[in-house]
């Protein structure tokens, strides 16, 4: 093998890791918005027409569902932890940079309601799970409300644990009750952090 096809051998093995990363993460996107319409009990048929696989390439994937959800609940973690920096840089203001992060944690907490009922076997499981929420999510939210602050938009005594559970709260029952609109309860709470 000459230098020029080790060359080429090298540069075609990252591009596939690349397409496979982007193939998975399309895959528990659509898995995502199927759990937020149907339930994580939703058929897996169903998750891989909105993906545009097959089948059998889910299960090659995630052998149970349990798995699917799992990666997903992952997946979405890392998203939204991501997106607090992201959305800081922007260019909108500290305080809307935080609504919009509250708008993808509400779109988050739909997803994960199912994941205590199919990890209930599994309390060790559910608990690295919740402390990896934790670990990722609170400091994000921390970093958006201390820049909301700073900027002199918000009280300075929010804590971002209290919030989020505040939001998550008010979340709750809303996939059950046509009549309750929680994204709009979380739309007031978060107006009303503004200082006067």
């Amino acid at each position: 093998m000459n230098d020029r096809d080790e060359a080429g051998a090298g540069r075609a093995a990252p591009r596939k890791r690349a397409d496979a990363r982007r193939n998975e993460r399309t895959l528990l996107d659509a898995a995502a918005a199927v759990f937020v319409t149907s339930g994580v009990e939703a058929p897996v048929r169903d998750i891989a027409a909105r993906a545009g696989v097959g089948v059998a390439t889910i299960y090659r994937h995630f052998p149970t569902r349990a798995d699917l959800i799992i990666a997903v609940y992952r997946h979405q973690v890392e998203a939204c932890a991501e997106a607090a920096p992201a959305l800081l840089a922007s260019g909108v203001t500290p305080h809307a940079a935080l609504g919009r992060w509250i708008n993808l944690f509400v779109d988050f907490l739909v997803t994960k309601h199912g994941l205590a009922a199919v990890l209930r076997s599994d309390d060790a499981g559910f608990d690295t799970l919740h402390a990896y929420f934790l670990d990722r999510l609170v400091p994000a939210c921390a970093h958006l409300l201390e820049a909301a602050t700073a900027a002199g938009e918000i009280r300075s005594d929010v804590d971002a644990y209290e919030l989020m559970r505040g939001v998550g709260n008010l979340c709750i029952g809303a996939d059950n009750d046509p009549r309750y609109d929680a994204r709009r309860l979380v739309a007031l709470l978060i107006a009303g952090l503004r200082l006067p």
